[in-house]
């Protein structure tokens, strides 16, 4: 008899391997599809299962790790509003004198106004402490254990879509009610902690309402702070750090009622530190305005001053900008140690024959000395307008081996002296004995620590020392003995009017206007463009290259003198290059505006230059100078040479001026270079210049002279080009 079975289920799923059947009580699988099992390169149920616990043990720690910053971001808004609730009323009580100032009267309504507010908030703030958040000790098992279920439910829901799916839409449930159990959560405790972040807001408009009363009182007792455009906001913003700093300080030792005397302490310092502002700008307000537009310049030219955003807020950062931040133990610390270096070299220079043994000593030593507001200025640029004594000790031995070059040479002769000695029948004679003589040569080059900065500074920070030495950092009283003070303070800018008819020459008119924009732009030398500010061959380059009159480049003043055409007489736009040694070396350039006569008829120079001493000025030279090296025409011209057979435009330009010159006749003005305008050509070069290849070719050395030649024709009159003084 045949053994009786209960009917076996049998259920089926598909698989990337095709259509499964599962017994459901044998647990056999079989394969009713004839499509080949594909390999299975799955990560196994244990390693799934594994990878799940991970991912959800990850996400677990992140949800805790931002439940713990929010509840630290809770307990500090208590702590603030419980202190702001704790602490004295900010209340100011007014006197009426106080009252009766217009300027004060809307200052005083909004301290009113926020002390209200203040007062509401405190009542406002709960004798308990709100109750601390409490989690379900619980919640950590669960959501272990559910961490283990997702692990396993993994490790199947590879082979089933089905699954995978309920899984993935199980997961999107659980992760939706979480978040928004947490939000509820959140919500509940920020509720309870409302009245304290009340009072903490409150207090903080109530301490920046009554400082800005006491910055207006000292605005009414100081008019002359209205109008300071350097430091107005930051002496406000100065303000209410020390009135806030004194409200809360007053706070914990329940002395309140000494926080209106600090603060107007702090309010009567702040105005006298802005008085002497004000007056450094009242002497020089055109160093001001310059510094202004230095600074409008680095914003367009350079974007903004990314090495100074700590620095600089909103739209003052240009003001900021002009101003040491430093303390002033830091500043006058700095300064003393780089005195005290320099006092070491001098000493040791001074002792030098005592502490060294050679037979002759040779000395060639530069004077010791530096300006303190060169190095103030270049230890703020270095680190971003605030530095402190600690941080610069490097700097200032970096500087110092950069601006003292000390050369010590030994160099041995052979050398005889005469010696008498006796011979073995005791008669005298003399010999020649040589003996090594020793010779010191001690050099010290003081290489100027204003020319230091362009070898270590990029063109942020050389903008930033540039616009600290246009002002002084608005500091003249920290080194009132400094040259730069009389410079800047007492020495205001040349000013004079060019005779109106020479601007009619549209070359001169072009390239005086471009040279003017720069007036007052500090001294840097190295400097070649407004954002780093200039020195004088700088510049000249700058002004010649941006007036599109001649694209020099960078050059200095012995290029600018290699590639200008000699000139014997200066006229207006000419360089005019200087030279302060025996050698003759071209050590300075300025440029030329005209030429005037007084009435002992000696001429004189009015140039613009770039270093003078301090800055873009003009100035006034005899032409009779022994320093003036010569002048030169430097200007753009066409390097192809012209020859017969050319047509165009540019051929008769060429024919126009050998017209105007006299070497050529109005008739032959045809555009065409023919024989006619060969022959001129020719004796124009036979004429003016001797050595050259007389070839009537129109080539760059024969244009330069044809425009030297009408320059000069132009004002050869000294009646067109000489100002009677």
């Amino acid at each position: 008899m045949k053994e009786w079975k209960a009917p076996e289920k049998e259920a089926q799923k598909m698989t990337r391997d095709g259509a499964v059947s599962v017994n459901l009580v044998t647990g056999e699988t079989t394969y009713p599809s004839n499509r080949t099992p594909e390999q299975d390169h799955s990560a196994s149920g244990d390693t799934a299962g594994a990878a799940g616990k991970v991912v959800d043990r990850a996400e677990l720690h992140r949800e805790q790790a931002a439940a713990k910053k929010k509840r630290r971001k809770q307990r500090r808004a208590y702590r603030e509003g419980e202190a702001a609730a704790s602490r004295p009323s900010s209340r100011l009580q007014f006197s009426e004198a106080d009252r009766a100032v217009p300027e004060l009267q809307g200052a005083i309504r909004k301290s009113d106004k926020a002390a209200d507010r203040l007062d509401a908030a405190k009542a406002a703030v709960p004798s308990k402490p709100p109750s601390p958040q409490h989690t379900n000790p619980l919640s950590r098992p669960i959501q272990e254990a559910g961490a283990a279920i997702h692990g396993k439910v993994r490790e199947v829901e590879q082979e089933n879509s089905g699954v995978q799916s309920g899984h993935l839409g199980e997961r999107s449930f659980e992760k939706a009610v979480g978040y928004g159990n947490r939000r509820v959560q959140n919500w509940r405790a920020e509720r309870k902690l409302k009245p304290w972040q009340d009072a903490a807001k409150a207090e903080q408009a109530a301490v920046k309402a009554n400082a800005d009363f006491y910055y207006r009182k000292a605005v009414a007792e100081n008019p002359q702070l209205a109008s300071n455009p350097v430091s107005r906001l930051w002496q406000k913003r100065k303000l209410q750090k020390q009135y806030a700093a004194a409200y809360r300080a007053a706070g914990k030792t329940a002395q309140a009622g000494k926080t209106a005397e600090t603060t107007a302490k702090a309010a009567k310092k702040t105005a006298q530190e802005s008085k002497r502002t004000a007056l450094f700008l009242k002497r020089h307000w055109k160093g001001a305005l310059i510094v202004g537009g230095i600074g409008l310049l680095l914003v367009m030219l350079l974007g903004s001053l990314q090495s100074c955003s700590s620095m600089f807020g909103g739209g003052v950062s240009n003001i900021m900008a002009s101003s040491y931040l430093s303390e002033d133990a830091d500043m006058l610390a700095a300064e003393e140690a780089y005195c005290a270096k320099e006092d070491e070299l001098r000493e040791y220079l001074d002792t030098y024959e005592a502490t060294h043994n050679y037979d002759e000593y040779h000395f060639d030593l530069d004077e010791i000395e530096h300006d303190p507001y060169v190095l103030v200025s270049i230890l703020s640029a270095l680190h971003e307008g605030v530095f402190t004594i600690d941080q610069v000790q490097g700097d200032l031995q970096t500087l110092f081996d950069k601006q003292y070059i000390l050369t010590e040479t030994v160099t041995t002769e052979t050398r005889y002296r005469t010696e008498t000695r006796t011979d073995s029948e005791g008669n005298p004679y003399t010999i020649q004995v040589p003996y090594t003589w020793t010779i010191c040569t001690v050099t010290l080059e003081n290489f100027d620590l204003s020319h230091v900065p362009v070898y270590m500074m990029g063109e942020d920070q050389l903008s930033l020392y540039a616009t600290y030495m246009s002002t002084l950092g608005n500091r003249p009283d920290l080194f009132p003995s400094s040259g730069y003070v009389n410079k800047y303070i007492e020495n205001p800018p040349t000013a004079w009017e060019i005779p109106a008819e020479y601007l009619t020459d549209e070359r001169f008119n072009t390239l005086i206007t471009e040279a003017e924009k720069y007036l007052g732009y500090p001294y840097v030398w190295g400097g070649s463009s407004p954002s780093t500010s200039f020195d004088c061959s700088g510049f000249v380059s700058y002004v010649l290259t941006n007036s599109d009159l001649c694209n020099t480049g960078r050059l200095g003043a012995q290029g600018l003198y290699n590639i200008s055409t000699p000139v014997s007489d200066p006229q207006p736009g000419d360089l005019v290059f200087f030279s302060y040694n025996a050698a003759g070396d071209t050590d300075h350039v300025a440029l030329i505006e005209y030429c005037s006569r007084d009435a002992e008829g000696n001429v004189y120079l009015h140039v613009i230059e770039g270093n003078n001493p301090d800055r873009v000025q003009r100035k006034v030279y005899p032409l009779d100078n022994s320093q003036v090296l010569g002048f030169g025409l430097c200007e753009d011209l066409v390097d192809t040479t012209m020859r017969s057979g050319n047509e165009g435009d540019k051929v008769l330009t060429l024919q126009q001026n050998l017209y105007q010159l006299g070497f050529l006749d109005e008739l032959h003005l045809t555009g065409a270079y023919g024989s006619h305008t060969r022959a001129a050509v020719m004796a124009l070069q036979q004429e003016f210049l001797p050595g050259h290849a007389v070839n009537g070719l129109a080539d760059r050395e024969t244009q330069q002279l044809i425009a030297r030649l009408l320059r000069q024709q132009l004002w050869d009159d000294p009646d067109n080009w000489l100002v009677e003084e």
